[in-house]
């Protein structure tokens, strides 16, 4: 029997792929990809110690690839579906991908760090500049974000401060530890 054009075939069953994150959420990303790379600036920086900004940058990199990645697994694990072994690693692979925001946000630091490698910085000054940049970074996030799920200009640079406050605690955190 032919189909009609006015009628819609059903859906087939099985489960099926989550949608992809809305923009919003992958904003957080930048927020925890931001912290993460604040804290490893701060963490990397060791003082008398010798200064290696292309290895600081790669193990930024690599942290926030692990971290991703770990948390897009994370995500994948509590969110298991039954059906085929194709479907799961289709499901997986998109958690995978939504993570790109993590990565994508400490560019700037690593930026930075190969940056200084090149023009042979002090690592005093490229942990400050980073450390003050990566906090700039929060307060844009966090504002970006509450703007982008509704809340107003006041609100929302409220929420910016708060996502600064903890760029803020890892600089005293750093100024305290060393």
């Amino acid at each position: 029997m032919k189909e009609q054009p006015d009628q819609q075939r059903p859906a087939p069953a099985g489960p099926r792929l989550p949608p992809p994150r809305r923009s919003a959420d992958w904003l957080f990303g930048g927020v925890y990809g931001t912290v993460l790379a604040s804290g490893l600036l701060a963490a990397l920086n060791q003082s008398g110690g010798e200064y290696t900004p292309f290895q600081d940058a790669s193990w930024v990199l690599v942290t926030a690839g692990a971290a991703a990645l770990a948390h897009g697994y994370s995500h994948h694990m509590t969110s298991h579906q039954a059906g085929s072994a194709t479907h799961r690693w289709r499901v997986l692979s998109r958690a995978l991908w939504n993570e790109w925001p993590i990565i994508v946000a400490t560019l700037p630091t690593v930026l930075l760090l190969v940056s200084a490698g090149l023009a042979h910085w002090d690592s005093y000054g490229v942990t400050a500049v980073g450390l003050g940049l990566n906090t700039a970074l929060l307060f844009a996030w966090g504002s970006f974000v509450a703007l982008r799920v509704g809340y107003r200009l006041g609100s929302a640079l409220l929420m910016g401060a708060a996502d600064a406050t903890i760029g803020l605690a890892i600089i005293v955190a750093n100024a305290v530890i060393k």
